[in-house]
């Protein structure tokens, strides 16, 4: 019922940005949460950060101070901004949202690479 597309990754150089986009179709009214995930290879998928429809925020420890996720409400659009990135960042990042009645949606997940 919810469908994620994401898109903005690439090869940075450590210490460089990048920006994730999320766009939500579907039934998004009914989304609680929407979230960043990442998976690097021989790991499992981790929260990097999550935002509430209140607008309240969670974010890994790992990520805090150096990402930020925002929302876009008009574009049905979340956003997270990577600074200061680091090699260990590298992985596949999936948008997430939970969303009533339903099993969570994934998207189809981006891929980021820092490299040394």
């Amino acid at each position: 019922q919810v469908q994620l597309v994401e898109s903005g990754g690439g090869l940075v150089q450590a210490g460089g940005s990048l920006r994730l986009s999320c766009v939500a179709s579907g039934l998004v009214s009914s989304i609680s949460t929407m979230g960043w995930y990442r998976q690097a290879p021989g790991k499992q998928r981790e929260l990097v950060a999550t935002i509430a429809r209140g607008g309240s925020t969670n974010y890994a420890n790992s990520v805090k101070g150096r990402f930020t996720i925002s929302r876009e409400n008009g574009k049905n659009t979340v956003y997270l901004q990577m600074n200061s990135l680091k090699p260990e960042d590298t992985a596949v990042y999936y948008c997430g949202a939970d969303a009533a009645w339903s099993p969570r949606s994934w998207g189809q997940g981006t891929q980021v690479t820092v490299s040394s």
